[in-house]
């Protein structure tokens, strides 16, 4: 599953440099999750992090984007892949 940020959202800038595949950005009103990146932080933490930090507790499961773990895992290994592959990164 990858998570989703709400209207709610109050656009404190604390959740995006906690994403360890950047995958949270400024859309046009607030904070949005991209979720071909969002991997809930599996690989990386035992919780997401966002969520963790989020003061207004705004950002929950997409429900539009259901995934397994093992989904999220495989995300993951493609995302850091990727980064690897790219001149300069990892």
């Amino acid at each position: 599953m990858a998570l989703i940020i709400t209207d709610e959202c109050i656009n404190c800038d604390i959740c995006e440099p906690e994403c360890p595949n950047q995958a949270i950005f400024l859309g046009p009103e607030i904070y949005e999750i991209d979720p071909a990146k969002c991997t809930e932080c599996v690989g990386h933490f035992e919780e997401a992090q966002c969520v963790q930090v989020c003061p207004v507790a705004c950002i929950p499961v997409n429900p539009q984007w259901v995934e397994s773990r093992e989904t999220l895992w495989q995300k993951y290994r493609r995302l850091q892949a990727e980064a690897k592959s790219v001149p300069g990164a990892g």
